[in-house]
This record gives structure tokens, sequence and C-alpha cells, in this order.
């Protein structure tokens, strides 16, 4: 593993970080509310460290507005939770209903769902008006992002992205939690004839279809079947159900591993690894009324996020940052030992990408608190969460840290859309660095987050809290 592991190092010794890594947080956000205007789209990633739209699907709204409710948490500013209470009411009602998308879970529950969340911690006031706005909100949310239904000729199915029918996205992995919310607050999606359709059967079973075609484990697959890397898109003819083949969007090839889809990966089999273990004797009992079994579910679960989580340190750098994708064309220019070294994200050849390190991370610290807590593999334990605290150690310290005042972005080189060429290259480089992502800024502030409730003895940070 070329990522280096410190076992001293301790949420409580990140703090003076942690500290100085939210008040620059706090004041990227009033820059970006005091600048961005609504009517403008939604803020997606930075030119010139300035925040610019893209228009491909209007996924990162819930992240902006769902980064100032994790900056409220971590600091009590209200401010920070009037920006995301008022926005949300404002802004987000339109992602709430969005057939066309996957992304209710990045969207939706970063909003809504963190509200409900602080009032449910007795951190905002209790309020039965608001808290039924939030949980109507989620219920619609999860239903609708359950209605984007493919079925597979075995009789399960997945959630299909927006490319359609035919298409399973690995990234829906963390965004099919809208479906687990609205199935904690009991409800269901409704069809024809009154049909009642299970949105936790729906969320297993996209999970579990997403563990068995996006996630490779070394059995022979195909030519290029190597434990833990992912696909980004699994393809399947929706006339009959059957799968395809592997394909990327957004990654080098579908016989390489784009590396933010990995991170996908790895972060949301872990947080759902949490959630059938806080929710284990309910969800049990409503899997078994479906044919399912908890075991069987929870082993696939974990399966799928120890093999992703090998692979990701098993082919990140040194401090923990991967490049943006593990075949990328140029990575053969780099020194032969690059992985050994520490990044370098100004590199002549190919794009580091941070926010596959923040979501990444948090995954890694989640697996391994999952494993200690349901005494699992110690070791394995130790491993994954040490190796979550130094890319976070890394992630909080230059140069992927943002100090500059005029830079709107908070964690620097992350990359969008290589293959489109829609990241910017500055003047006398060749590949993209120095900008930011609305969701490589949202996870490492949830990461930042994470890290920090831990330092403070507060209750670990849950999408299910107090549901």
């Amino acid at each position: 593993m070329p990522l280096k592991l410190d076992p001293r190092l301790t949420p409580k010794k990140l703090l003076p970080k942690l500290e100085r890594f939210f008040d620059l947080s706090g004041r990227k956000i009033l820059a970006i509310e005091k600048s961005w205007k609504p009517s403008d789209g939604t803020p997606v990633f930075t030119v010139k460290g300035r925040y610019t739209t893209r228009g491909w699907t209007e996924w990162t709204q819930g992240f902006q507005f769902g980064s100032a409710i994790l900056q409220f948490d971590a600091t009590d500013d209200r401010q920070f939770l009037d920006i995301g209470r008022r926005k949300t009411v404002e802004l987000m009602a339109s992602h709430v209903s969005h057939i066309g998308v996957h992304d209710h879970g990045f969207n939706n529950v970063s909003t809504y769902g963190n509200l409900l969340r602080l009032m449910q911690e007795g951190r905002i006031p209790a309020n039965d008006a608001e808290r039924d706005f939030y949980e109507l909100a989620l219920k619609v949310s999860g239903a609708v992002q359950a209605s984007r239904w493919t079925r597979l000729a075995d009789g399960t199915g997945f959630i299909h992205s927006f490319n359609g029918a035919h298409s399973l996205f690995v990234d829906t992995i963390r965004s099919c939690r809208a479906l687990a919310v609205a199935h904690l607050l009991g409800h269901s999606l409704m069809g024809e004839q009154d049909e009642k359709v299970s949105l936790l059967q729906r969320f297993v079973e996209h999970a579990l279809n997403t563990a068995r075609y996006s996630v490779y484990y070394g059995r022979g697959r195909d030519a290029y079947d190597v434990r833990g890397r992912t696909t980004h898109e699994a393809v399947f003819n929706p006339k009959n159900g059957v799968f395809r083949c592997p394909n990327s969007q957004q990654g080098y090839s579908p016989f390489s591993t784009w590396t933010r889809g990995l991170a996908w990966a790895i972060c949301g089999f872990a947080e759902e690894l949490e959630l059938l273990e806080h929710h284990s004797r309910r969800l049990a009992k409503d899997l078994k009324a479906m044919g399912l079994n908890l075991v069987m579910v929870r082993r696939e679960f974990l399966e799928a996020a120890t093999a992703t989580a090998d692979f990701y340190l098993a082919n990140s750098c040194a401090d923990g940052i991967p490049m943006w994708d593990t075949g990328a064309p140029n990575l053969h220019r780099l020194p032969a030992d690059y992985l050994k070294r520490r990044s370098n994200p100004f590199n002549r050849w190919e794009p580091v990408d941070s926010s596959a390190a923040a979501i990444a991370a948090q995954g890694l610290i989640r697996l391994g608190d999952y494993l200690a807590s349901t005494k699992g593999n110690a070791t394995q334990a130790r491993r994954y969460r040490q190796a979550g605290l130094a890319i976070a150690d890394t992630l909080f310290s230059e140069p992927y840290l943002s100090a500059d005042p005029k830079h709107q972005g908070l964690t620097l080189h992350s990359v969008y859309h290589r293959p489109n060429g829609w990241d910017y290259v500055p003047p006398g480089q060749k590949v993209p660095c120095g900008e930011s992502s609305m969701w490589g800024d949202y996870h490492a502030r949830e990461l930042a987050l994470l890290i920090l409730r831990e330092a403070q003895g507060r209750p670990p940070l849950a999408f299910f809290a107090g549901i």
C-alpha cells in the first residue's frame, strides 16, 4: 500500500487543521453567497478561482446549500443555518420532484436531510411544521428516485442514470440513500392500480446490483478483472434486462478505473453498512418480508466496500490522493514510482482528483469504524480508519486547502469531466489543476465534520440519525 499511515494520528490531533479548515470554509461560502445569482444556474466548478455553471444536470445545488448547513453544524454560526434553511425552501423544491436524474441523495439528503438531522439531534429547535416539511420532501424525493427503475432478467432491478434505462451509474450507490431515508420515514412508491412498491427493496436491489455489475472481484469476469476496481457505467439491454458491457462516461475507459466512481462506491457501501447495523432489527424484519436476508445483504455490501477500499489504497499516491483515472493514457510519463511519492497536482501529464480523495477518505473512516463496532477484522479496521485520517491530513493542508481569499473554492485540484475537456487548464500547464468543485468542497466539509464531531465527543455523523 503506497499510502503512508501514522498510527498516532487521531481526530483530536487534527483539531488545529479542522479549525482552520472551517474558518476558510465559512469565508468561501459567504463569498459565493454574495456573488452568485440563482438565475445563472447552479455553481459546479471553478474557473480561475470563480465558481461557474455547466449545464448537464443540476446535481450540485444541494451541495451548495448543504455546505452552509454543515458549516453551522461545525461552528454554531447561525448565519450559515439561515442560508441553508432559506435557500432550501426557495430553490430546492424542483429537485424533490425531478424525474430526470439519479441525484436525489446528493441534492435532497444534503439539504432537507441535514436540516431534519439537526432537528432530530436537538441542534435546532423542534418545530412540528418544519419537521413535517422536511420529512415530506424526503419522502417524495425517495419515491421519485425509485421510480427510475429498470427491471433485469432475474426480476431485480436498478435505478437508472440520466443517460437512460440502459445505464447503471456507480455514483448512485451514494445517492440512493434517498430511498433508505424515505423508507425509514414510512413511505412507499405507489404505482398503477395502487401497487405499493417498497423503497427498501429497490434500495437494496440497486445496491446489490451495483456490487454485482459495477465492482470487480478478480474472478475472471473479463480480461481486466482486478479485485476492487470499478466501472463508471454498467450497460444493459433494457428490452430483456441482460447485462451487455462496462462503459465510462467520465473516466478514461471502461477497462480502467475512474477514481471518483471508485470513491463513490467506498463511501456509499460503508454508509449503507452503518445503516444496516444501526437499524438491524427493523430492517431485518422488513427484508425478511420481501424474501431478503439481512446477513446476506451485509455480506455483499461488505465485500464490495473492502474490495474497493483495498483497490483505492493500492492505487493512490503516498499522501492518499489518486490520479483521476488509474489507466489514464499519460501515466507512463510520470516517474515509475509515482505512487510511492506524494502526489503532484502540478505535474505535466495527468491530473489528480482531490474530490475523489475527500469522498474516499470519509468512506474509509466509516468502513474502519463499522468493522471495529461489529468486531470485524481489527487489522483491517485500523488500516482503513488511519488511511482515512491520513488523507484528511493531506486535504486539510496546502497545496490542497485553498487559503487564497480571492479563490472561491475550498479544496483545490478537483477534476470534473476530463474526457469532455471541461476542466480549466491554467497558463503554462498541460493538464487541469488549481480548481475546485462543489461536490469536492461539500465532501471535504462532510469529512471534516465527521472527524470534528468525533474529536469533540459528539455522536457520529449519519444521514439516518434520529429517524
